[in-house]
């Protein structure tokens, strides 16, 4: 496999070896001792899978406390997907980097604990495929208005399609500091 760094250190994009013939393909999607041998060392206690139609925006969203790393990735279509440092103190703090994610390039995106998350659909139809190293806690789950221009998440939607949470989410500016992971260097 090969990992690519981001912009955001700890953000990494893992492109995985594909065996395909004629017949389809085959890849690990997740092995845990070849990831730790990369560095790359996670436990995951919950998997989910979501189906989104073009245009729909999801996020930007996190957990704190209770924060959670995800190893996302695209089963089928493509997405723009997007992770944003929300650490306090973070020499990266409001910076973001984005990765397209597709079924066709079967790359993953690692976003560790202390980043917002969110990802806009390209395509007609995406299935989305979450990892996450802490289960979801309803009163732990926060999230960042997805257009704060404090931000600026250059996205490639002009007019996205946005869940109520999502439409009403606070700027990053507004969220209280003991809502926001701290940094640790």
């Amino acid at each position: 496999m090969k990992l690519i760094e981001t912009a955001l250190p700890g953000c990494l994009v893992i492109e995985p070896v594909v065996h395909g013939d004629e017949r389809g393909f085959f890849f690990e999607s997740w092995n845990a001792e070849r990831y730790a041998a990369h560095g790359l060392d996670m436990r995951f206690v919950q998997s989910n899978v979501s189906s989104s139609s073009r245009g729909v925006l999801r996020g930007l969203h996190y957990q704190w406390p209770r924060p959670q790393g995800k190893l996302v990735s695209v089963l089928e279509g493509e997405v723009y997907d997007v992770a944003v440092d929300i650490r306090r103190g973070s020499p990266h703090f409001g910076r973001w980097a984005a990765v397209i994610l597709s079924g066709e390039n079967r790359r993953q995106f690692w976003i560790p604990e202390g980043f917002a998350h969110g990802f806009a659909v390209l395509s007609e139809r995406a299935v989305f495929s979450y990892l996450c190293t802490d289960v979801y806690v309803r009163e732990a789950d926060a999230s960042v208005r997805w257009d704060d221009a404090s931000i600026g998440v250059d996205w490639p939607l002009d007019a996205p399609i946005l869940s109520a949470k999502d439409t009403l989410a606070p700027f990053l500016e507004d969220v209280a500091p003991d809502r926001l992971p701290v940094f640790a260097p």
